[in-house]
């Protein structure tokens, strides 16, 4: 697929094995926190796409995506090598489960789904929405931006099990379109959690991220 070549404007370290990577936004980009895009590179004289999903609230003149390194992947550790004036290639925006002004957003998250839980809630607290971030996650990344989120009133839930009491009990009590952002076993327990805290799942906006990097799937 065709992109269109961008400079990189930072990358820097949010997390265990996690980087943001700010890139210059390309002419004609309209992208809303919660869409993904397509980044290609040369890679070993091998080109390499993949797809990360926006975390930044806007896109306009920078916009981020947040990305989970593995160390025997194909394109992360390149991406976390990148200095500032370097290039990728971009194409998209891509996706139907974004941020469309709701006026109170509930975000499920888990691993690399913290991205676009931080670029919604960002962007729905900055427009006076009422936000809900539950986290999944054992080794948190943004976790800066997540204590700046619950500081600007909104409820943010770090966990290790998202099927806990204290989740199910934030989430029953949670009103407002649902967002799940994460890899497929995420999005089974998540949705089994808001099942179980008796939240109607049938209009929630998903992102499957596919199976798990340590996935036999």
């Amino acid at each position: 697929m065709d992109g269109t070549e961008v400079a990189v404007r930072a990358v820097e370290t949010v997390g265990t094995d996690t980087i943001a990577l700010t890139l210059e936004t390309p002419d004609g980009f309209d992208a809303r926190p919660g869409q993904f895009v397509q980044l290609a590179a040369t890679v070993d004289g091998e080109e390499i796409t993949r797809h990360y999903t926006l975390s930044s609230p806007e896109a306009d003149p920078t916009f981020e995506v947040t990305v989970e390194v593995d160390p025997e992947g194909a394109l992360s550790p390149y991406l976390a090598d990148l200095e500032p004036g370097e290039t990728v290639e971009v194409a998209g925006p891509f996706g139907d489960s974004y941020y469309e002004g709701e006026e109170r957003v509930v975000v499920l998250a888990g691993g690399p789904g913290v991205g676009p839980a931080v670029g919604i809630g960002e962007r729905a607290t900055s427009e006076d929405a009422a936000v809900t971030v539950v986290y999944e996650d054992d080794e948190p990344a943004h976790e800066d931006r997540l204590v700046a989120l619950a500081d600007a009133g909104a409820s943010v839930v770090v966990t290790d099990d998202v099927s806990s009491e204290d989740v199910l009990e934030v989430l029953a009590d949670a009103h407002g379109q649902t967002f799940i952002y994460g890899f497929a076993d995420f999005l089974d327990r998540a949705t089994a959690a808001l099942n179980a805290a008796n939240v109607d799942v049938e209009d929630a906006k998903t992102e499957n991220f596919g199976p798990a990097p340590d996935s036999d799937a």
